[in-house]
C-alpha cells in the first residue's frame, strides 16, 4: 500500500478550509439577517444584548465538550479583553448601522477593514506599504464610499457608521496577534460574547427603551445566536486546516450572500453604484491578498536558501 501524497493531502486540507471559510461567511450573514429581522421591532443593542445570552448558551457547552472548561479562567488575558473591546465597539456600531441600512451595502463597507489593518499596521507598527498596496487601499475605500452614498438620506448617515466599524474591526484583528497562542480560540470567543454583552448593556441602558421581546423574537434571536456560534466554528477551522493566504479571500463571499440576503428576505435591490463600489471592495481586497501571496513566494526560496 502507497504512502499518501503530501500534496493530494495539503490540497484536500486547502478544500475543507476554503468550504469552512464560505460556510462562516453564510453563517455570520445568516445571524446578521436574522438579527436585521427582529430589530424590525426590538432597539439593536437589546438584540444584541439577547443574542449574546444565547450564543454564550451554545458556547459554553460546547467549551465543556471540547475539554477548555480548566482553561476559562484565561479569559481573563489582557489582550483577550482589549481585543473582545474592539470587536464589542466595532458590533455596536455594525448593528445600530444594520437596524435600517441594507444588509449588503453595510456588509461591503465592513470589507474594508483588511484594507485598514494594512493602514494601522503601516501607522502603528511602521510597516511598509508600498505605491502599490496604497493604490489598492484607495480604491476599496472609494468603493466604500460608492456603497455608503453621502447624501441628505438618513440611510447614507447610518451607512457612515459602517467606517468606523470596519476600524474597530481591524484594531481588533491587529489585537489578536498579541494574545498568546496557548489560548484557545474558543476561550477568546467566550471573552468575546462576554464582553459584548456588558458593552451592548451599558449603551441600551443609556440609548434605548427596553422592548418586551415576543416568542418570536426569541426564536429569532436564539437561531442568530446559534449561527453566530457556526460561523465563529467554521472561522476558526478555516485557519487550522489551511494557511490564511489560501482562506483569507473567501471571506469576501459574505458581500454576496449579504447581497442575495438583501434581495430574498428584505426586498433590497442594490443600485448601479453600490454594486460597483461592492466590486471594487472586494477586487481591492482580493488584490491585496494576491499580492501578499507573491511576495511572500518571493521571500521563501530567499529563507529556505
Amino acid at each position: 500500500m502507497g504512502r499518501p501524497n503530501p500534496i493530494d493531502m495539503t490540497t484536500q486540507s486547502n478544500l475543507r478550509g476554503i468550504g469552512c471559510m464560505v460556510l462562516a461567511t453564510a453563517a455570520f450573514v445568516t445571524t446578521d439577517s436574522l438579527m436585521k429581522v427582529a430589530m424590525a421591532e426590538i432597539p439593536p443593542l437589546q438584540v444584541l444584548i439577547l443574542r449574546g445570552l444565547f450564543a454564550t448558551c451554545w458556547c459554553v457547552p460546547t467549551l465543556f465538550a471540547m475539554g477548555l472548561a480548566s482553561q476559562i479562567p484565561r479569559a481573563k488575558n489582557g489582550w483577550v479583553l482589549l481585543r473582545a473591546l474592539s470587536e464589542a465597539l466595532a458590533v455596536m456600531c455594525f448593528v445600530i448601522a444594520l437596524a435600517k441600512v441594507p444588509i449588503g451595502d453595510i456588509t461591503a463597507i465592513m470589507q474594508t477593514s483588511p484594507l485598514l489593518v494594512v493602514v494601522v499596521a503601516a501607522l502603528l507598527l511602521r510597516e511598509r506599504i508600498g505605491l502599490l498596496r496604497a493604490a489598492l487601499i484607495g480604491v476599496g475605500f472609494i468603493g466604500a464610499v460608492m456603497v455608503a452614498q453621502p447624501g441628505s438620506a438618513a440611510t447614507s448617515v447610518l451607512a457612515a457608521v459602517g467606517f468606523p466599524a470596519a476600524i474597530l474591526a481591524a484594531g481588533r484583528d491587529l489585537l489578536a496577534r498579541k494574545v498568546p497562542g496557548n489560548i484557545p480560540a474558543m476561550i477568546t470567543v467566550l471573552a468575546t460574547l462576554v464582553v459584548v454583552m456588558l458593552c451592548a448593556t451599558v449603551g441600551s441602558a443609556l440609548l434605548e427603551h427596553w422592548v418586551t421581546p415576543t416568542s418570536q423574537h426569541l426564536l429569532l434571536i436564539a437561531i442568530s445566536g446559534l449561527f453566530l456560534m457556526f460561523g465563529q466554528l467554521f472561522l476558526f477551522l478555516a485557519f487550522r486546516l489551511a494557511p490564511a493566504s489560501v482562506v483569507a479571500p473567501f471571506l469576501y463571499v459574505a458581500t454576496l450572500w449579504a447581497v442575495l440576503s438583501g434581495v430574498l428576505v428584505f426586498r433590497d435591490y442594490p443600485n448601479a453604484m453600490s454594486l460597483a463600489g461592492m466590486a471594487l471592495v472586494v477586487g481591492g481586497g482580493l488584490a491585496m491578498v494576491l499580492l501578499d501571496q507573491r511576495r511572500r513566494r518571493k521571500i521563501v526560496p530567499l529563507v529556505v536558501a
